[in-house]
């Protein structure tokens, strides 16, 4: 970045000199010449309508062409002016070139990010339901169990009080046998 304005600086530095040049050509060569003088009659013609057209000035209907001398001063100063604006112009269109590339790169690497962290969380949300699905196995298992030990207890309880209920009153106690703790399951 510092880089880039660096050489913008040095662009801009070495336009004006050439501009200088520009103007001192155009004084010393017959073709720039005849552009110059062409150029500055025709921006002469134009600020004289202007000022006609918007101030309100009094119409000429013939308006007097610039001098040679200053048709080329004009002409010069106008293609030497014309040189920097347009050495301008492309320096700011080449940032805004480069700015732009440089953000629809940025651009790409956060769709990049997104699709990738998309992609987690799809990853996250199946293994989230498997997870819930072998829970549900748990839960239903547990369920079953317990109900199993229930049915256990029954039978143990059934069978000790049909088959064993001799040996109530005897010194040898029969164990009371609990396969799985159950909170509502009221002490005989």
């Amino acid at each position: 970045m510092a880089t880039v304005k660096l050489a913008t600086l040095v662009i801009r530095t070495l336009a004006k000199p050439i501009s200088a040049q520009i103007k001192n050509q155009a004084k010393q060569h017959e073709t720039f010449r005849s552009i110059c003088i062409s150029l500055a009659q025709r921006m002469h013609m134009a600020e004289v309508q202007l000022r006609t057209n918007i101030l309100g000035e009094p119409a000429r209907h013939h308006v007097k062409p610039l001098s040679e001398t200053r048709a080329i001063e004009n002409g010069a100063n106008a293609l030497a002016e014309g040189f920097l604006f347009s050495v301008a112009a492309a320096l700011i269109v080449g940032e805004t070139w480069r700015s732009s590339r440089s953000q629809s790169k940025q651009r790409g690497d956060v769709n990049e990010r997104i699709e990738e962290l998309s992609a987690n969380v799809a990853s996250l949300t199946e293994r989230l339901e498997r997870i819930q699905e072998s829970l549900g196995d748990v839960e239903s298992e547990r369920a079953r169990n317990t109900e199993l030990a229930r049915i256990v207890e029954r039978v143990v309880e059934i069978g000790l009080r049909g088959g064993w209920a001799e040996f109530e009153d005897t010194p040898l106690k029969v164990p009371r046998v609990e396969l799985a703790p159950t909170s509502s399951r009221v002490p005989p």
